[in-house]
C-alpha cells in the first residue's frame, strides 16, 4: 500500500500553467488532511544543514568569488536521510528542512556582499555588528514578504516560471516517488553533476566560450570591443529551459544591448577619454580597456538603475496589492479580520497581528543598533537611517520575489549597490561622513542585503510549499530559526577568514563587497556616483513599460554578465524545439514535462557537485588549469562538450519510457 501511494505521487497537470476561469489548484497533500511536517527529525536536520551549508557558502563566497545556491543540494541530502532510514510520509518534513536550510545561502548572500568592505575600509569590525545586521535583516525579509505569500504563489500561478522552484520541487517529488518514476531526474541529475564537477574541479574544458576562440574575434574584440560570451555549465543550461524562450529572448536582448550597443559606443565616442567623474581609481582610457572591463566599471550601471526604476514601477503597479496587505494587517490587529481557524490549511499564514508588531519590533531593534552601533551617530541621523532601510526594504521586497520567480536569480547586490549609494548621499547631507559615515552606510547595505536577499529565497521555499502543499505558517515560523543560526555562523566563518587570510591581503576574492568598498568611499570624501548612467537606465525600463515589454527582465539582463545571460537563451530555444516538434499536442506536453525533469536534473546535479567541488577546495586540493584555459583549444573541447550535453538533452526528451502497472 506504501509503494501504491508513492507511485501516486505527481505534481498535478496544472502545476506550471495559469489556471483557467473557476479551476483550482490541487497540491499533492491534499489541503483537508495533515501530514508530518515540524517535527523533532525535520527540525534538527533543518538546523544541521543551516550552520553547514552557512560555513561552506560563505568560505567558498568569500575566498573563491563564487556563491552557490543551496537550495536543491539541501533537499536531495533531506531525501537520502529519509530514504536511507525508511521514514514513511516524509515529503511534508523534506520541504521544511530545506525550507529551513536555504536560509543558509540568503544570509550569506547578505552577508558576504556587504559585511566584509567594513574590514577592507579599516572600520571598526566585530561578531556582534555583522551577526546583529544579517539577524536582523533576514528577519525584516521573513515579515515584509508574508503579506505578499499569496500574491505571488497563488494569484501568480503559472505566470512566472519560477526556475529553482521548479527544479527543488522535482526533486523533492521524484524523492518521494523513487523507482522508476525518478529515473529521468536521477540520470540527468548524474550527467549535469558530473560534466560541472569535471568544469570546476578539473578543468578539462573552459567553462566559458568566447569569440576570442578565433583570431578574427580577438581582433574585433580588441579594437572593437565587440564580444560573445558563452558559459557552458549544464545548471544554467537548465535554468534556461525552465524560465522559457519569452523570458530568456528578453533578458538577451537587455544583455545584448549593453555588450553590443552600449560596450562598442563608448569605444566610438570616448576611445581616448579618462572617465573618472565618479571613480578617481579609474585611469585607463576607454580605448586601453577589454570590453569585460568597460561593463564593470561603466555599462553595469545602466542596468541597476533599470532594475531599480523596474522596480519603482512594479511598486506603483502593485501598490493595490501593498495597500489590500496593509489593511488587513490593520483589520486583524483590530479584530475584524478573519481568523486562521477559518482558512484552509495550505493557506495558513503567521497571523498579521504578529506580522505587524514584529516588524514594528524588529524596525525599533534596528533603531537602536545604528544609534549605539556607530560613533557619533546622533538621534536625527539614527531616524535617518532607519526610515531609508524601512522603505527600502519593504517596497524592493516585491522587486526581489519578481526576479527569482523570472530567472531564479535574485539582483541583490544591484539594488544593495543602489542602497549604498542612497544611504552615502542621505548620510552626508544630514553630516556624517568619514569613517562614521561609511559604517553607517555599510550596516544599512547590510541589513538591507540580507533582507532583499532572504525575500528573494524565501519565496522559492513558499512557491515549493504551494506546489507539494505544505502549511505556510509553518515554514513561515521556522524560518526565523534558521536566520538566527544561519547569521550567527557566517558571523563566525568571516571573523575566522580575516584572522586566517586578511580581507586586506588580497588572498580572499570578496568580489562584491570590494565593488561595495570601492563604490563607498569617494562618496563619503564627496566624489559622486555614476547618477547619468543610472538614469540612462531608467529611461530604458520606463520606455520598455510603455512599450508592453517585462522591464525587470531586460534589466536583469543588462546587470547581469553576458556569459550567463546567452545560455539561458540556448536552454529556452530548446524548450521551444522540443515542444513544438510534434503536431500531437500530447506528444509535445509529455516532452515537456520529459524535459523539465532533465532540467531540474541539470540544475540540481549542477548545484551539489559545486559543493563537493567547493569541500574538495577547502580540504586544499585544487588543480591548477589556468594555462590550459588560456590556451584557446581549452575553448574547443567545451564546444564539442556543449554540443554532446545539448544533444543529450534535446534525445532524452524524445526517449519514451516503459508504461507503469
Amino acid at each position: 500500500m506504501a509503494n501504491q501511494e508513492k507511485t501516486n505521487i505527481e505534481l498535478p497537470e496544472n502545476a506550471f500553467h495559469e489556471l483557467k476561469k473557476g479551476e483550482e489548484y490541487e497540491p499533492i497533500m491534499k489541503k483537508n488532511q495533515n501530514y508530518p511536517e515540524v517535527s523533532t527529525w525535520s527540525i534538527t536536520w533543518g538546523i544541521v544543514m543551516t550552520v553547514l551549508f552557512s560555513a561552506a557558502a560563505a568560505y567558498l563566497g568569500l575566498k573563491v568569488g563564487q556563491v552557490f545556491e543551496t537550495a536543491i543540494p539541501i533537499a536531495i541530502i533531506a531525501i537520502g536521510l529519509s530514504s536511507a532510514t525508511k521514514r514513511k510520509n516524509s515529503l511534508g518534513e523534506n520541504v521544511i528542512i530545506q525550507s529551513i536550510g536555504a536560509c543558509s545561502g540568503a544570509v550569506v548572500a547578505g552577508g558576504i556582499f556587504v559585511m566584509p568592505a567594513i574590514y577592507m575600509l579599516n572600520l571598526e569590525a566585530d561578531f556582534f555588528k555583522i551577526f546583529i545586521a544579517a539577524a536582523l535583516g533576514g528577519v525584516l525579509g521573513i515579515l515584509f514578504l508574508i503579506p505578499f505569500r499569496k500574491y505571488f504563489v497563488k494569484e501568480q500561478h503559472g505566470k512566472y516560471p519560477f526556475p529553482e522552484a521548479t527544479a527543488t520541487t522535482q526533486v523533492l517529488v521524484s524523492g518521494e516517488k523513487g523507482g522508476s518514476q525518478a529515473k529521468p531526474l536521477l540520470l540527468a541529475g548524474l550527467v549535469g553533476g558530473l560534466y560541472d564537477f569535471i568544469i570546476s574541479t578539473f578543468g578539462w574544458w573552459n567553462e566559458t566560450v568566447t569569440t576570442r576562440i578565433i583570431g578574427l574575434g580577438e581582433t574585433i574584440a580588441d579594437k572593437a570591443k565587440l564580444v560573445l560570451k558563452v558559459n557552458t555549465g549544464a545548471a544554467i543550461l537548465g535554468l534556461g529551459y525552465i524560465i522559457g524562450l519569452k523570458y530568456a529572448f528578453i533578458i538577451c536582448c537587455g544583455s545584448l544591448t549593453i555588450w553590443w550597443v552600449v560596450v562598442p559606443g563608448m569605444n566610438i565616442f570616448f576611445h581616448d577619454s579618462v572617465l573618472n567623474m565618479w571613480d578617481h581609481n579609474i585611469t585607463q582610457t576607454i580605448g586601453q580597456m577589454t570590453p569585460e572591463l568597460i561593463f564593470k566599471s561603466y555599462a553595469r550601471s545602466i542596468g541597476i538603475g533599470g532594475i531599480a526604476m523596474s522596480g519603482i514601477i512594479g511598486i506603483i503597479k502593485s501598490w493595490k496589492i501593498i495597500k489590500s496587505a496593509v489593511g488587513l494587517a490593520a483589520r486583524e490587529i483590530k479584530g475584524k479580520g478573519a481568523g486562521n481557524a477559518e482558512i484552509i490549511r495550505t493557506q495558513r499564514d503567521i497571523s498579521f497581528k504578529i506580522i505587524a508588531f514584529g516588524s514594528i519590533g524588529t524596525l525599533i531593534i534596528t533603531f537602536l543598533f545604528f544609534y549605539f552601533g556607530v560613533m557619533n551617530f546622533n538621534i536625527l541621523h539614527a531616524i535617518v537611517a532607519i526610515i531609508l532601510v524601512t522603505i527600502i526594504a519593504f517596497l524592493f521586497t516585491t522587486v526581489a520575489a519578481n526576479a527569482i520567480a523570472i530567472v531564479g536569480s535574485n539582483p541583490v547586490s544591484g539594488m544593495t549597490l543602489m542602497t549604498l549609494i542612497l544611504a552615502s548621499v542621505i548620510m552626508v547631507a544630514v553630516g556624517l561622513t568619514g569613517k562614521e559615515g561609511m559604517l553607517a552606510a555599510l550596516l544599512m547595505g547590510g541589513v538591507v542585503c540580507t533582507a532583499l536577499s532572504m525575500a528573494g529565497s524565501f519565496i522559492t521555499d513558499l512557491k515549493i510549499g504551494y506546489w507539494i502543499g505544505t502549511t505556510p505558517k509553518k515554514q513561515e515560523t521556522w524560518k526565523f530559526l534558521g536566520t538566527i543560526i544561519s547569521a550567527a555562523t557566517v558571523a563566525g566563518v568571516m571573523m575566522v577568514l580575516d584572522k586566517t587570510y586578511g580581507f586586506n591581503t588580497g588572498k580572499l576574492a570578496a568580489p562584491q563587497a570590494n565593488a561595495m568598498a570601492a563604490v563607498i568611499k569617494p562618496l563619503m570624501s564627496g566624489q559622486g556616483a555614476p547618477w547619468i548612467l543610472y538614469g540612462i537606465g531608467a529611461i530604458i525600463a520606463l520606455v520598455l513599460d510603455r512599450c508592453k515589454i517585462p522591464a525587470l527582465a531586460f534589466s536583469l539582463g543588462m546587470f547581469i554578465p553576458l556569459e550567463l545571460n546567452i545560455p539561458l537563451l540556448i536552454g529556452g530555444t530548446i524548450n521551444w524545439f522540443v515542444t513544438s516538434r510534434s503536431k500531437d499536442k500530447a506528444i509535445n506536453t509529455a516532452r515537456n514535462e520529459k524535459g523539465t525533469l532533465i532540467a531540474s536534473g541539470f540544475i540540481a546535479g549542477g548545484a551539489l557537485m559545486g559543493v563537493v567541488s567547493a569541500l574538495i577546495k577547502f580540504g586544499g586540493i585544487e588543480f591548477d588549469y589556468e594555462n590550459w584555459w588560456n590556451n584557446h583549444l581549452s575553448e574547443l573541447c567545451s564546444i564539442i562538450a556543449y554540443i554532446a550535453l545539448i544533444s543529450y538533452f534535446i534525445i532524452a526528451t524524445k526517449k519514451k519510457e516503459k508504461k507503469q502497472n
